[in-house]
């Protein structure tokens, strides 16, 4: 199917990347800057810098973009679509997005007569080659079946997608996915520390830790796997600040909680961790997580970039 995607920078190139590759859809591919799309082009999609031509690119077909930018400028592409394209067309918005804002947004989606679809993107950087976790929410039921070929083969080899609900749901299942990694990548970042600065100082060596754990210990996980490596590269982390960025989405699942009234003290705990790191408050711990998150998102070591 023709789809096109607004947005090539880390997630939004492997998305177009691994469509076009597929030689099963026909991507066009647009960025604000022409890099991008040079690149995507050598992957088999069309670089299409005038997005004034879309419309007539999808010859009587029906209009899928997917709108895979960062949350702050999401809405204003979106809306922008809603002004070119033909009713009945999809948009899909693949951003960091607080689920409630989602909800406004359809609405606005909707009074344009098109369809909304809100999904949240996982896996990283190694998406392309493991295939992505997309999860997704969408008022119109058709709609999602639509644009099932396109996830499926993003599901490819070893990812899943699924619609979890109306408006949303799909952000709403990421939002907590994130704000869970926030607990998981703090947990482990502080254990290692405790390998790392405790009594037997100078003597553990970390990336051997991890990796037996990685043997079917009760912690294995992708998350141990990655701060292996990054500790079997560089022992003692040198180089990284401990500066840990956040997204939002712990912020987003702490409000929402505080209005459900559920307590999250982990998560919590977590986000308050990563919001000191940032006034300077860093330690072993704090850098574990800053290189879990350059081995899985190719974020920034000391900082930069969003998850």
């Amino acid at each position: 199917m023709k789809i096109v995607i607004h947005g090539l920078g880390r997630m939004g190139m492997q998305i177009a990347r691994k469509l076009a590759e597929s030689e099963q859809h026909e991507v066009f591919a647009h960025n604000r800057s022409p890099e991008p799309m040079t690149e995507a082009a050598g992957y088999g999609a069309k670089p299409t810098p005038d997005v004034s031509v879309i419309p007539d690119a999808f010859e009587g077909e029906r209009a899928v973009i997917w709108v895979m930018l960062p949350a702050e400028i999401t809405e204003q592409i979106v809306l922008e679509w809603t002004q070119r394209l033909p009713a009945g067309s999809i948009i899909i918005n693949g951003a960091n997005f607080d689920f409630r804002e989602t909800k406004k947004l359809n609405e606005k989606v909707l009074a344009a007569g098109m369809e909304l679809v809100d999904i949240g993107v996982s896996g990283g950087v190694w998406g392309y080659q493991n295939g992505f976790p997309l999860m997704c929410g969408s008022d119109n039921e058709e709609a999602f079946e639509y644009i099932r070929p396109v996830l499926e083969t993003l599901a490819k080899p070893g990812g899943m997608y699924a619609r979890f609900g109306t408006s949303g749901a799909g952000h709403y299942v990421k939002m907590v996915h994130n704000a869970i990694e926030y607990g998981m990548m703090q947990s482990l970042g502080e254990g290692f520390r405790m390998l790392h600065d405790g009594p037997y100082k100078g003597q553990i060596d970390l990336a051997t830790a991890a990796d037996l754990w990685q043997h079917h210990s009760v912690i294995t996980s992708w998350l141990t796997e990655l701060s292996r490596n990054a500790l079997a590269e560089n022992p003692e982390l040198d180089g990284i600040s401990g500066y840990v960025a956040e997204s939002g989405e712990a912020r987003w699942t702490l409000e929402a909680a505080k209005d459900l009234g559920i307590d999250l003290p982990a998560i919590q705990a977590a986000f308050d961790v990563r919001v000191r790191s940032q006034k300077g408050e860093t330690n072993f711990a704090t850098k574990v997580v800053a290189a879990q998150r350059n081995k899985f998102g190719g974020h920034n070591l000391n900082g930069e970039g969003r998850a």
